[in-house]
């Protein structure tokens, strides 16, 4: 029994280290590091990812980085940019050699380009920016004209698009003597005279169909453009609700400026589900791993300060019952505990109504039955728990009357838990504020005063 067990949880962190950094591998690169073995260096590198490696960036301290990079020197492409962590491309920007970073940069599509240098200083972007073919660089720099977080900052511009009126056997021998095909693409974008998307046509269906089939008559049935100014969250919901691969980009006049694949509007939905993880605990959705201590505290200190105030009138809520709780200490024991389970219970409610809001499932249409729903759960699990509490405080301080008390409580504050997870962040939501934010102080606040509000007031009327 003991071997299998054994041999089971090896299986099991082997299956959760699957895709994890070797702890060996890593240990021989910062020795080659050490030793300075350039030629060491790159065969250990080699056979790494491009996302591993930036890992491995993220993961050592800032003085082996910086050897590490000036070492691996003219090896360094732009896909280890690209999967970079952004808090991090900046100092690896001034690491690298600028006839390393000029090559580095001409390896990536234009939005990869417009990812790494939008939050550059200006003087940073013209330096990377110059070190492009004309063209490239005047499309980065249109790219960076849209607003951010848009769908013209997250397009790419390289796009395979050919005339409605093209057959198979056209658009297989313009891309066969094209030299300007993207390295990866999903379609061929049918366009009209005007330059304005009309279909897209996968190119497993060119693959397939005969040369003289017309392209307009093997269109994909689901189409949908998006419009360039698009806030991108919008367009990582549109293309997994409607299940894209890619989309062409359009302007205010209908015409085509680029294309918007599904590598880049899943790692959009990614970071969108990333930032309300860390909200919903009052930690700004920008925080990473890299950050530095000064960076972390600004950014988490506002919510903490305001936890205090609303911890401030729970405690300004309990202080109107001091001399109830000076005279029964039991109160005191068991108010902690109906707080804490409203608190829970609203935690619960309030994650299921922001990622609701977010996937837009949560709407005016079925609201009430939602609300209605939660209120429900929160009164069957207090009338739950205000059994099992009920019975603790009769046993633990052998009064029937505490055990009523705490009991009624729990109810109370359970049905007012699941009412505010749900009313808050749709409140918030209407007002235009971030849910994910904001939600978890106001429900904690709520639940707190309710719970203490209901537990000592019911206490001062029975008890005393």
């Amino acid at each position: 029994m003991a071997e299998e067990l054994e041999a089971e949880t090896t299986e099991t962190a082997e299956r959760d280290d699957a895709y994890a950094l070797d702890r060996k591998a890593v240990a021989a690169i910062l020795y080659a590091v050490d030793v300075e073995d350039r030629e060491q260096l790159v065969e250990l590198m080699e056979p790494l990812h491009a996302a591993d490696i930036a890992d491995l960036l993220e993961q050592i301290n800032a003085y082996d980085r910086g050897r590490l990079i000036r070492l691996y020197d003219k090896e360094f492409d732009g896909e280890i940019l690209s999967e970079l962590d952004e808090a991090l491309r900046e100092e690896v920007f001034a690491a690298l050699t600028p006839s390393v970073l000029a090559d580095a940069v001409r390896e990536l599509d234009t939005d990869d380009v417009v990812d790494l240098v939008e939050d550059l200083e200006s003087d940073q972007q013209d330096a990377i920016l110059d070190a492009l073919e004309a063209g490239d660089a005047a499309a980065v720099r249109q790219s960076l004209s849209y607003p951010e977080f848009s769908a013209g900052r997250l397009m790419q511009r390289e796009v395979v698009m050919a005339p409605e009126h093209w057959s198979v056997g056209d658009a297989i021998d313009y891309m066969r003597s094209s030299d300007r095909l993207p390295e990866q693409f999903y379609h061929v974008v049918l366009v009209d005279p005007r330059l304005r998307p009309v279909g897209n046509v996968t190119l497993g269906k060119i693959m397939s169909s005969r040369r003289d089939v017309l392209l307009k008559s093997i269109v994909e049935e689901t189409f949908h453009t998006i419009p360039v100014t698009r806030d991108e969250g919008e367009v990582a919901y549109a293309f997994n609700q409607y299940h894209l691969i890619s989309a062409p980009v359009v302007d205010d006049n209908e015409r085509l400026v680029g294309v918007i694949t599904i590598d880049d509007a899943m790692a959009v939905l990614d970071e969108e589900n990333e930032e309300d993880i860390l909200r919903l605990a009052g930690v700004d959705g920008e925080s990473r791993l890299s950050d530095r201590v000064i960076e972390t505290t600004k950014r988490r200190f506002p919510w903490l300060a305001v936890n205090l105030v609303t911890a401030v009138l729970a405690s300004l809520v309990i202080a109107q019952f001091e001399a109830a709780i000076a005279q029964v200490v039991a109160l005191a024991v068991l108010m902690p505990i109906v707080a804490s389970m409203g608190g829970n219970a609203g935690t619960q409610s309030l994650t299921v109504a922001v990622r609701a809001l977010a996937t837009k499932d949560l709407t005016g249409a079925n609201i009430w039955r939602v609300i209605r729903r939660e209120v429900a759960v929160g009164l069957i699990n207090g009338l739950a728990f205000a059994v099992i509490m009920g019975i603790v405080g009769i046993l633990w301080f052998g009064s029937f009357q505490l055990g009523g008390v705490i009991a009624t409580a729990m109810v109370i504050n359970l049905v007012i838990a699941g009412l505010a997870g749900i009313v808050i962040p749709v409140i918030l939501d209407k007002a235009g504020v971030d849910p994910a934010l904001a939600s978890g102080a106001f429900v904690t606040t709520v639940t707190d005063v309710v719970g203490f509000f209901a537990f000592l007031g019911l206490a001062v009327v029975v008890l005393l």
